[in-house]
């Protein structure tokens, strides 16, 4: 049985593939999170990591202390106005290429203390650009071993040479305590989802 990657199979000891191919087999093989967690869910991303459910088997499980040394920022827990700019600095330390899973319902959208809480961000993704998102109070391990394979999927499609015509996306600006977006006076915002209605 052959690997959909491999171009050609010559002799016994000889393969062909792109170099493309073979870059993103070994990036989606070696992801490493960061340390980073900010409420609850933090617990079930531990478990996922422990040796129960053993994220290590994906390739994921060398857990950086600096966010110099990651590529997957995983996100878990409730997200305040306070930590938001935090959130964001440690996402612009990342090297390139960098992805993120949003893991708990207060990071996907607010969560429970977003109707009568002031302070709580409604979604992560307000912040950072999410690949991810893992939904749940709290996910299972389970759930985020979903995500994180649905992260590989993503390395495993990315495209190294630049196509022409691809527009970049835009700088994500940090929500204020009141939640509101303001953009760049001369900027048209591209995402609707930065839109804070209600």
């Amino acid at each position: 049985m052959t690997t959909p990657w491999i171009e050609g199979r010559f002799e016994e000891n000889f393969i062909t593939t792109t170099i493309e191919q073979a870059i993103n087999w070994a990036r989606q093989s070696s992801l490493w999170p960061m340390t980073f967690g900010l409420a609850c869910c933090a617990i079930e991303m531990m478990a996922t990591g422990a040796s129960r459910f053993d994220m290590d088997r994906f390739g994921a499980g060398a857990f950086r202390a600096t966010p110099r040394q990651a590529d997957l920022m995983i996100v878990a827990g409730t997200v305040t106005y306070k930590m938001a700019s935090r959130v964001r600095r440690l996402y612009n330390l990342m090297p390139d290429p960098k992805f993120v899973i949003a893991m708990g319902a207060c990071t996907v959208g607010g969560g429970p203390y977003f109707k009568y809480g002031y302070h709580v961000v409604k979604g992560v993704d307000l912040v950072v650009p999410v690949d991810v998102y893992v939904p749940g109070c709290p996910p299972r391990p389970e759930s985020l071993l979903e995500g994180l394979m649905r992260i590989q999927d993503k390395v495993k499609g990315h495209k190294i040479t630049k196509r022409a015509g691809v527009v970049l996306a835009d700088e994500l600006p940090v929500p204020h305590h009141s939640g509101y977006v303001q953009p760049e006076t001369d900027i048209e915002p591209v995402f609707d989802h930065q839109k804070i209605t209600g």
